[in-house]
């Protein structure tokens, strides 16, 4: 199968004691059907900060397949089913970014597989994904400093970097799901392997004076407002995990 290159990162915002009943829909009706159509969820999460958000990520061979994948699924038969009901746990739907792999690193080679997901242990870990808002123009560079600069320092304290993207400038082909347009971006993924390993990574960095006095500020620096943060637990259909 040829590698995916266009990834979407979405962040819903939920209704009240939204996200269990819409985790259940999702992973009972809308993962084999989306993944049948050629799509691949990645990755499924709930962010331990917010009790009320659902991330996910979807991935896809490139544009044109993108636009066919979403117009088949949300016109069919799935879709008309029990998308009222998907639709009635959210209150927004519309945070989503589009991306393409930064760097030559696959993302996601670490994932677990969707054919030996029945009888393994359930996903572990914490991910963290990490977003730094950047001015237009300025992604290639930042990719280059974090691959250069900050990746080796967040692995040698214990992070595994499943993925790193930065977006992708295509025209949204299916408008009936906005993307976040006109935005720039560079976005990590990070794994370890329980709350605990986390903590002590995060104690590692604080301690480590070249991260914390030159490398974070000047990766800081290149973003327009503070790197966005969340702390993500795998769900229990989610390929991404430890």
């Amino acid at each position: 199968m040829p590698p995916h290159t266009i990834f979407e990162l979405r962040r819903y915002r939920l209704r009240p004691g939204g996200r269990e009943p819409l985790i259940a829909l999702f992973d009972r009706e809308f993962v084999a059907p989306q993944e049948a159509l050629g799509m691949r969820v990645e990755g499924e999460f709930r962010d331990a900060g917010d009790p009320d958000a659902f991330v996910w990520l979807r991935s896809f061979a490139d544009m044109q397949t993108r636009t066919e994948a979403l117009r088949a699924f949300y016109s069919g038969p799935v879709w008309q089913a029990f998308g009222s009901a998907a639709n009635a746990t959210m209150l927004n739907s519309d945070n989503v970014l589009l991306l393409r792999p930064a760097g030559a690193t696959a993302p996601f080679a670490h994932n677990r597989s969707r054919a030996r997901e029945q009888g393994v242990a359930p996903p572990a870990g914490v991910v963290v994904a990490n977003i730094c808002s950047l001015a237009p123009g300025t992604e290639d560079r930042a990719a280059s400093f974090f691959a250069e600069r900050a990746r080796p320092v967040l692995e040698r304290h214990g992070a595994r970097i499943d993925a790193v993207f930065v977006t992708e400038r295509s025209a949204n082909g299916f408008p009936r799901l906005p993307v976040r347009e006109g935005e720039t971006v560079l976005v990590w993924l990070e794994c370890h392997a329980d709350s605990e390993a986390l903590d002590d990574c995060r104690a590692r960095l604080a301690g480590n004076a070249a991260w914390t006095d030159e490398i974070y500020p000047a990766l800081d620096a290149q973003c327009w407002r503070r790197i966005e943060t969340a702390d993500l637990t795998p769900t229990s259909r989610s390929l991404c995990a430890w």
